[in-house]
């Protein structure tokens, strides 16, 4: 792979404790409680920082994903909406 142009080379990945996962919620959502539980779990087995931002206090994030609550981003990306896999969100961190 030395040998290999740059251009071709994958970049590593960063290492799951230099990662952020944000979980954009909203007040009384059950889906989003379980989204909560889920990131929790899989953030505190692999030493990865998360946040939560409240949809009804940012007009940004109200537009641009309403309809899509809850929502988790990694790296400020968005990963997936409405139910989170555990297993899905955990390869994310690692991979």
């Amino acid at each position: 792979m030395a040998d290999m142009s740059p251009l071709f080379r994958r970049k590593a990945a960063p290492a799951p404790q230099d990662r952020l996962v944000t979980l954009v919620r909203k007040p009384g959502c059950h889906l989003c409680d379980d989204a909560q539980v889920v990131i929790e779990k899989v953030c505190g087995d692999l030493g990865v920082s998360w946040e939560q931002k409240d949809i009804t206090e940012d007009k940004e994030l109200h537009d641009k994903y309403w309809e899509q609550i809850p929502v988790v981003l990694v790296d400020g990306r968005q990963h997936t909406f409405w139910r989170v896999n555990e297993d899905r969100l955990r390869k994310a961190l690692t991979e």
